[in-house]
């Protein structure tokens, strides 16, 4: 076909970004994934983007480190590490308050390094086992693995989806992404404790003494001891500054070599869906970065003045909470890029757009997955239960980061 006007290909880019939001499309069934595929192909059928284009047009260095790492983060949930990390952790505590603050501090430092919505799928169901057995409500310390799930996934390049996109963009050394981002984390823990001290008082001012149960030990030890030394190398080497690509998938790799492990248990593992709806965002972001509207929003930049971290922290939390962080995080790409100063603005990206996901329900999957499973032991998360702690969390932990950046 010949090429489209530039109606067309915003209007293809506008329809895609809505179902993105949204999760569905009116009278079809078409979820995120399903959206961004059928966007990309749209660009390319119009003529918006050449096949060659669309092709160049997908990062692979942020899908193998994304591939790399659901690897590696698949080979140690299997082994049964993260369950047991978790379950040796709240055995030793006695207090509502220690447990709570434990919970914080568990999920915080394992989502920095091991993306974050996989560690709220391993640590929900324990902490509803935990919280049963002592007869404690359960909905703050499932809050708590939410909302420290996205805090601590900050910290690092390979905390989330979206910071591993801003790694790939900006090609900053982990090591430097840590130490501007570990300390926004590092204060997020502590106003989660507060905000959920405060929001459940009766739940923690009780003095009870709490006996944690030995939880049943389902841990395959080599594949354990395997998986451990392999992720704790990978971290190694991201701070020498190696590729974090090719580490990641080097690592990854390693790990698919096992005689204890069926090959498919390693698939039903990786998120393919998350892969393709990445691939299919970079094709439709791409289509619209063609267009003379959005050349010359982008030649305008300078006079929304994104290189100030409040206002791209402003800029990037909004949209994050509109159309989600990785879309959010895709569109602002061009901005940045052109801006005098973008290794600031890249930090306030990655900070915001994952700070963000904490201000509602549906916020971030991280949220949704702990709601979802919390769901299936009949409790029940409302959207108001959860707005209540997460919008001042938000604005508290975005006001931390905006000062600590700048």
């Amino acid at each position: 076909m010949g090429s489209p006007s530039e109606a067309v290909t915003i209007i293809i880019f506008v329809l895609t970004y809505a179902a993105v939001a949204l999760g569905w499309f009116p009278f079809v069934r078409l979820d995120r994934t399903g959206a961004a595929v059928v966007g990309a192909s749209l660009m390319v059928a119009f003529g918006a983007l050449t096949i060659d284009e669309a092709s160049r047009a997908i990062d692979l260095e942020t899908l193998v480190l994304l591939f790399g790492m659901m690897i590696v983060v698949a080979s140690l949930r299997l082994s049964g590490f993260f369950r047991l990390i978790a379950a040796h952790t709240v055995e030793h505590v006695h207090r509502p308050l220690v447990l709570l603050i434990s919970v914080i501090a568990v999920t915080g430092v394992l989502s920095a390094f091991f993306v974050n919505d996989t560690i709220c799928l391993v640590l929900t169901p324990l902490m509803y086992e935990i919280a049963s057995s002592l007869r404690r409500n359960p909905v703050p310390y499932l809050l708590a693995i939410a909302m420290s799930s996205n805090i601590g996934s900050v910290a690092t390049i390979t905390g989330n989806p979206q910071n591993i996109l801003i790694g790939s963009f900006s090609h900053i050394p982990y090591r430097e992404f840590t130490a501007a981002l570990a300390p926004v984390s590092l204060v997020g823990f502590a106003l989660t404790t507060i905000l959920l001290y405060f929001g459940y008082r009766d739940e923690f001012r009780d003095p009870c003494f709490l006996k944690v149960e030995p939880l049943p030990d389902h841990v395959n030890r080599p594949l354990m001891w395997k998986s451990l030394a392999v992720a704790l190398a990978m971290i190694v080497f991201f701070f020498l500054g190696t590729p974090i690509p090719k580490v990641a998938i080097v690592a990854g790799g390693f790990l698919l070599v096992t005689r204890r492990v069926r090959p498919e248990k390693f698939h039903r593992e990786i998120d393919f869906s998350l892969l393709t709806l990445f691939a299919g965002l970079f094709v439709v972001v791409a289509g619209i970065e063609k267009t003379a509207l959005f050349a010359r929003l982008v030649d305008d930049s300078s006079r929304l003045a994104l290189d100030r971290v409040p206002v791209m922290s402003a800029v990037s939390g909004v949209l994050s909470n509109i159309v989600s962080n990785v879309p959010a995080v895709l569109i602002l790409k061009s901005f940045v890029t052109r801006l005098a100063d973008p290794h600031r603005a890249w930090l306030a990206l990655a900070m915001s757009s994952t700070l963000a996901g904490n201000f509602t329900l549906v916020g971030s999957v991280a949220n949704l997955i702990v709601v979802e499973r919390a769901q299936k032991h009949n409790i029940r998360i409302t959207f108001w239960e959860y707005f209540r702690i997460g919008a001042p969390l938000t604005l508290l932990t975005m006001a931390a980061g905006v000062l600590l950046l700048r």
